[in-house]
């Protein structure tokens, strides 16, 4: 059988940060690498040299296709390491490196399975479908190519290779982002009256948003509507009344909450805000948007990675909420489809931070439950 841990170690030496070297060698590889073995695969361009990888095993039936989704680009590498980030160390049972968690432990896995399944040669009941992407950490251009392209039927079972520590997640809470700009009116700090107090406007409608946002409802299963302010700038000295600030908002949404809803909070804020502060004007750009996807914990994807891990095991492993967002739930939500789950070894807290890593037993295992996953939903 293929290795999923000397192939995440051989996948992690391969830098592919976005920003920053990209995907390029990385992707190259994978192809050379299913080639070889006869898998067979193709290229989708998505820019100008970044290429999606797109392999398929046919199916006997028209049932609807097993999609195996892995993004091929991490982070950047940032500060604070104290191994060197391409390296694939491998101390303790665990393996260090970029992307080692986020999620090219993941991505082997599917690669692995994909190899066995290819070496059984079997036909399956159903499709099996491997795809590679790019640019997930910035604009999931990679998906929405697929999706564009329609490569993916609306009715698929759809399943990212995530860090979940082995959990099964069906759902993601939504993201949306604003970048607010609040305008006031400049004066001397010793007249205040005279001007507008940008920076209190703005203090102001940040206090009414996070409270109108964290009193509507939660999600019995997703929990709390979230908002974080992440950024602020505006002023000019302590003496001088500030007549400009701008903030970023990140908010994180659950059913039924939507973008709609959310700007209704907003503008009730902005009444307030430009009210309690005369001659101050609020005004914000939708910076980006992702809805929430419920998912079925009862369908017929997460019962077959539940069954399969119960194997695996020796144990019962429930339905969570992934809190990232994922090339799969980007798909889940333009295809209608709650049959989508993430699983994957690694922690996802381990993401995107120095010294990321993954334990080795946690591949393994992955490993082991995919193959018994794609067994139950494409063979028997």
């Amino acid at each position: 059988m293929a290795d999923p841990v000397e192939l995440t170690k051989t996948l992690v030496r391969i830098e592919s940060c976005n920003p920053g070297k990209g995907e390029g060698e990385l992707e190259a590889y994978i192809y050379s690498h299913l080639e070889m073995r006869g898998i067979p695969v193709r290229r989708q361009e998505v820019f100008p040299g970044r290429f999606n990888l797109i392999s398929e095993i046919p199916g006997k039936t028209q049932m609807p296709p097993l999609v195996m989704i892995c993004h091929m680009d991490t982070v950047v590498v940032g500060d604070g390491w104290t191994r060197a980030p391409f390296a694939a160390e491998e101390t303790g049972g665990r393996i260090y490196g970029r992307g080692a968690c986020d999620m090219k432990s993941g991505l082997s896995c599917a690669l692995a399975v994909l190899e066995d399944v290819w070496g059984t040669g079997a036909v399956p009941v159903r499709t099996l479908m491997f795809i590679a992407t790019v640019d997930e950490e910035a604009e999931m251009s990679g998906i929405r190519a697929v999706l564009r392209d329609k490569l993916i039927p609306a009715d698929s079972l759809l399943l990212d290779m995530e860090p979940t520590s082995l959990g099964v997640a069906a759902s993601h809470k939504g993201r949306i982002w604003y970048r607010v700009t609040i305008r006031g009116i400049t004066a001397h700090a010793s007249t205040p009256w005279k001007g507008a107090d940008a920076i209190a406007a703005a203090a102001e409608f940040i206090s009414v948003v996070r409270a109108l946002i964290y009193a509507l409802p939660e999600h019995p299963e997703m929990g709390k509507n979230t908002v974080t302010f992440g950024q602020i700038n505006g002023g000019y000295q302590p003496y001088v009344v500030p007549d400009l600030c701008a903030v970023t908002m990140d908010i994180r949404t659950v059913p039924p909450c939507t973008e709609e809803n959310v700007a209704a909070l907003m503008r009730k804020a902005k009444e307030r805000a430009e009210t309690a502060f005369p001659g101050t004007d609020i005004s914000w750009d939708l910076t980006g948007c992702r809805p929430s996807v419920y998912g079925d914990g009862e369908s017929e994807l997460c019962g077959a990675l539940r069954a399969s891990l119960r194997e695996v095991l020796g144990r019962e492993t429930p339905t969570e909420l992934f809190p990232g967002y994922t090339d799969t739930a980007v798909a889940a939500v333009e295809l209608g489809d709650r049959n989508c789950a993430s699983f994957g070894p690694g922690a996802l807290e381990n993401a995107h931070k120095p010294d990321e890593f993954v334990e080795i037993s946690e591949i393994i295992a992955c490993q082991k439950a995919l193959f018994k996953t794609v067994d139950r939903l494409c063979f028997r």
